[in-house]
């Protein structure tokens, strides 16, 4: 989800710079949402279920593009899938272009030894380097976000006017263990957030697990919500896009939440910053990391799937106080 999220913002200043150009966005139909208000972007579903399954679902969407009378192909995924899908391009005379993910700098930041502590090329910026390699010049200094979503009725009667409050959003999970913050702190967290009268706290997350444990942090208070279950994918955006910050773990709602132009304060474990998944125009300061003076080895995993022995609790590092503060420095 993370993924996709990056590429939007490099899609609206193309538009806005390029506006002879029409773009066909091919993903999942889940992603959809992302792209409805972005002007000459039209979306292609891809059916991994049904037509477009196996080899010959991917000569199926070949074929179902090429009618497209598509000029260029830019893989921003650089996936098994979408490489053999831009080659049978490149075999029909399209030029092609494809992000490079930077997999020996991410490695070299990540090692146990020898490590090169150092930022790496965002993946933003190795979005902008593809469309480069196509002509297209992009230019992301000033970027231009979407107005904040008119909220209907439906939302209102579950979430309320938002009048004078601020609107903090947390999305406590990851896809990793590593990447997620204690509960325990968590609540702490939410607890002291919940303590200003002036806040209204919306829990972010997904699944019967993740709702059951965003409930237990709600705890009976009345200014948070649980977003989970309540709404649909598209209305969850809308709400995300009135937030005055989101609270993200290393994961797609940071990324979402930046999309929209939402402020971002992001907890990292593992992972960390530099290694090219600072959420669009969200500064360092807002990125929490862990103590790298008591676990000198971090990050030790770009996406968090690698755990190594003895750094199970090194976001114990990031102080109760520090997240709250930087929250209340993003009110201010």
């Amino acid at each position: 989800m993370g993924d996709v999220a990056m590429t939007v913002p490099v899609l609206r200043a193309f538009v806005r710079q390029h506006q002879g150009v029409k773009i066909t966005v091919v993903s999942r139909p889940f992603f959809q949402p992302f792209f409805d208000e972005i002007p000459n972007v039209s979306f292609f579903a891809v059916d991994l279920n049904g037509r477009h399954k196996g080899t010959m679902g991917l000569f199926k969407l070949y074929a179902d593009l090429k009618k497209l009378n598509i000029d260029a192909i830019a893989d921003l995924h650089n996936v098994l899938r979408s490489i053999v899908l831009r080659n049978l391009f490149a075999l029909g005379g399209k030029k092609v272009a494809y992000t490079d993910k930077g997999r020996a700098e991410k490695k070299a930041l990540t090692r146990a030894e020898n490590k090169i502590f150092e930022p790496v090329k965002s993946m933003v910026e190795r979005h902008v380097e593809t469309f480069k390699n196509l002509g297209f010049y992009i230019d992301l200094m000033n970027p231009v976000f979407p107005d904040k979503a008119k909220l209907p009725d439906e939302i209102l009667k579950i979430f309320g006017e938002k009048n004078n409050l601020h609107w903090i959003g947390i999305a406590p999970f990851a896809q990793y263990e590593s990447k997620v913050y204690p509960l325990d702190l968590m609540q702490k967290v939410i607890d002291e957030l919940a303590n200003n009268t002036t806040h209204k706290i919306l829990l972010f997350g997904g699944g019967k697990k993740e709702t059951e444990l965003l409930h237990t942090l709600a705890a009976d208070k009345n200014n948070v919500i649980v977003v989970a279950g309540k709404v649909k994918f598209l209305q969850e955006l809308q709400l995300i896009s009135n937030l005055d910050v989101m609270l993200s773990m290393d994961s797609g709602n940071a990324h979402i939440a930046a999309m929209l132009g939402v402020k971002v304060v992001t907890l990292w474990g593992a992972t960390h910053p530099y290694a090219g998944f600072k959420p669009f125009n969200q500064p360092y300061e807002n990125c929490l990391t862990a103590d790298r003076t008591k676990y000198p080895l971090l990050p030790t995993s770009v996406y968090g799937n690698k755990t190594v022995q003895g750094y199970e609790d090194v976001m114990r590092t990031i102080s109760v106080d520090d997240v709250v503060a930087k929250i209340n420095s993003n009110l201010a």
